[in-house]
């Protein structure tokens, strides 16, 4: 690896002994080991977390990508002071690789020329792992969305089991959960001024392992359940969920109930003799850089994203990074997403309290942006999770504190939060005044059911804010699904249509909606599917931008899927499970490519609705012609002459694999997460 070289403006975390030693360094404090590669932008959690620490005074180096087939990369910048930091990445190492028919993904977008096969599976535990062969008395701490999704028992969708928390596999001595800013600047300070990491019991936001006696004083107390928020919440155990999917419903939604950090009690679960025990989640970040009363430390939004990054990739690649080409000229507004959607993991990961920065420091960053050599006037988004919950909030701090409702917005918008879009619009405008800048884009998705309430908002978006295409996401069209989903009925996104197509009108352009749907989802069956083909043919859409559902650990609508009941109301719930009719459903949001026609002629069939086949009106496909007859039947033919060579014709003995598993791919025992 190649160091830093003098023309960037911030020196880059070290990478090699030789960094550490152009620093004048002997040890580094603590050493962060990431997934991804290093690339030097807020976009990347792990480095944004190494970034934090530096700033706080800490030696800091990356160990970006290591090679995990043994543990010497993990030595390459020697034993760290305090603690190894291990993440897995931006995204879940197990999604980073497949899809949801379980294939291999052509691409990683968090890698060097994209390339597959830079990370391994599980990446988490197989990182925790190699750092404690390389230096065994070296404290480990798991963090990132893989560790902070897998923090419990969980469903797993790429070997369709339950697997226990990760912290078990990976056998670090702490796990942080959620954004994880204060709880790493605490557990750093503490070991610092000498505290051993097996006396860190009380951080918010972090999680460890407990013996069998602590766990029984913990299942002794008869008022474990009570509503004392100084009790512990005892979920199912590991060996009751998998048992019982009923059991592991109702963890779900006890675990689901405790993630407002206002009133969120800590959670403890059995796996055999030993268990988890998790304390609450770490507050937000405030808007003041000041200490409170009670507290260890108080760290700001504005802070964070004030840290010195150079925003490129590290000089030793020479290849693309395809997620870097993404977000480069972007800048986030927030953090957290109140919607509550049952198949989305934001709330467990970055909660359900929206922390917004200010308008002083996001226009700090735009012209930070604006500096960079390859800038043409164009910002690509402003956004974050959600493109317009910017600054929006409960009207009391004292009611949310008490808050238990996992939406405020579903089954409609409640009527204690603030949905004034008035500091987004002004934060827009000055962003569109600043100079040098052209364009300012809105990538991120709009929450459209909060946006129809600020027409003002959507004439400024659609003015200024849209170059041609506005990503929104109505996902279906059914009020069942779309129950199961806690997303608004499709009369608030037809509403929101009609509000941008106005606002495009009066700004003189043509643009257009993008909707993002999602077939296979919990509560929906091939009748719910048609529904929706018919409903996408009757507003002559053709949506490209279908996802099938990938059931992720700790959501709500992994948990029907995995058990076929809703665990916020223990009702059975329909759920596709065979690939097939996954495919099948997705067929039919797919109703109008040929490619897709055998499918979903075969999917509406099966739905009974034979009348939706033909040449009319009212027709999602045409009938079978002999030339596509034809053409099918040579390829089963085909298919069927190369399983025949595969198994008769060139018989050969199995040869049994060592690990179970092909060159490349992680030996390694235990679970993953992921967002």
């Amino acid at each position: 690896m190649a160091s830093a070289t003098p023309r960037y403006a911030h020196p880059f975390l070290p990478v090699t002994r030789a960094d550490m030693q152009a620093r004048g360094w002997e040890q580094c404090d603590i050493i962060i080991v990431s997934g991804d590669a290093y690339v030097d932008h807020p976009a990347f959690g792990p480095v944004l977390i190494a970034r934090f620490l530096e700033g706080r005074g800490f030696k800091v180096g990356i160990i970006p990508q290591p090679d995990w087939h043994s543990a010497e990369p993990f030595k390459a910048l020697g034993k760290p002071r305090l603690f190894f930091g291990v993440a897995a990445g931006n995204l879940d190492s197990m999604l980073n690789r497949l899809t949801a028919q379980k294939k291999n993904r052509s691409e990683d977008q968090y890698s060097p020329g994209g390339r597959t096969n830079c990370r391994p599976d599980r990446a988490s535990i197989v990182y925790a792992q190699r750092c404690r062969e390389a230096f065994p008395d070296a404290p480990v701490v798991l963090g990132g969305i893989e560790a902070s999704l897998r923090r419990i028992a969980h469903f797993d969708y790429w070997s369709e089991k339950v697997r226990r928390s990760i912290l078990f596999d990976a056998k670090a001595d702490l796990l942080v959960f959620g954004m994880g800013e204060r709880p790493i600047w605490e557990i750093a300070d503490r070991l610092h001024r000498g505290e051993r990491i097996e006396d860190l019991k009380d951080i918010r936001g972090t999680a460890r392992l407990i013996n069998d006696a602590a766990m029984k004083a913990i299942e002794a107390d008869p008022a474990k359940r009570a509503a004392d928020r100084d009790k512990v919440v005892v979920l199912p155990s590991y060996e009751e969920v998998v048992a019982d999917t009923r059991a592991f419903a109702v963890m779900s939604r006890d675990f689901q109930m405790e993630t407002n950090p206002g009133n969120a009690r800590a959670i403890a679960q059995r796996h055999g003799n030993r268990a988890i025990y998790m304390n609450p989640p770490a507050r937000p970040l405030e808007d003041g850089a000041g200490l409170k009363p009670g507290e260890t430390s108080t760290v700001a939004m504005d802070e964070l994203y004030d840290l010195k990054l150079n925003r490129v990739p590290h000089p030793m690649y020479t290849e693309r990074i395809p997620a870097y080409e993404t977000v480069k000229h972007s800048v986030v507004l927030m953090r957290g997403c109140f919607g509550g959607c049952t198949f989305c993991s934001i709330t467990e990961h970055e909660g359900r309290v929206i922390q917004s920065r200010s308008a002083q420091s996001v226009l700090r960053e735009v012209r930070e942006v604006r500096r960079m050599g390859d800038f043409r006037g164009t910002i690509t988004d402003l956004g974050g999770p959600t493109a317009n919950m910017y600054k929006l909030k409960c009207k009391s701090e004292d009611i949310e504190s008490k808050c238990r409702k996992l939406s405020c917005v579903h089954p409609g918008v409640c009527e204690n939060l603030q949905t004034d879009h008035g500091p987004l619009i002004d934060l827009m405008r000055q962003v569109r005044k600043e100079e040098g800048i052209k364009h300012v884009f809105i990538a991120s998705g709009v929450r459209y059911d909060l946006a129809e309430r600020s027409p003002e908002y959507v004439k400024e978006l659609a003015a200024h804010h849209v170059g041609g295409q506005l990503s929104v996401a109505p996902e279906h069209v059914s009020p069942r699904v779309l129950e199961k989903m806690k997303k608004p009925g499709i009369e608030s996104f037809e509403r929101f249509q009609n509000m941008f197509a106005c606002a495009s009108e009066d700004a003189g352009k043509e643009q257009y909606d993008i909707a993002y749907f999602i077939s296979g989802h919990p509560g929906s069956t091939l009748e719910d599917m048609v529904m929706l083909a018919q409903w996408l043919k009757e507003k002559g859409k053709r949506p490209r931008q279908v996802q099938d559902f990938i059931p992720t650990p700790m959501s709500v609508a992994t948990a029907m899927y995995h058990t076929g009941l809703d665990p916020l109301k223990m009702e059975p719930v329909y759920t596709a499970k065979g690939l097939r009719e996954k495919r099948l459903q997705k067929a039919l949001l797919l109703y109008w490519n040929p490619e897709h026609w055998p499918l979903a002629r075969e999917a509406l069939r099966l739905a009974g609705r034979e009348d939706l086949i033909g040449r009319g009106p009212q027709a999602l496909v045409p009938p079978e012609t002999p030339a596509e007859a034809a053409r099918l039947r040579r390829m089963g033919d085909r298919n069927e002459e190369e399983q025949g060579l595969a198994t008769n014709a060139w018989p050969r003995p199995v040869q049994p694999r060592p690990s179970g598993r092909s060159p490349g791919r992680t030996p390694r025992p235990g679970p993953r997460g992921r967002q």
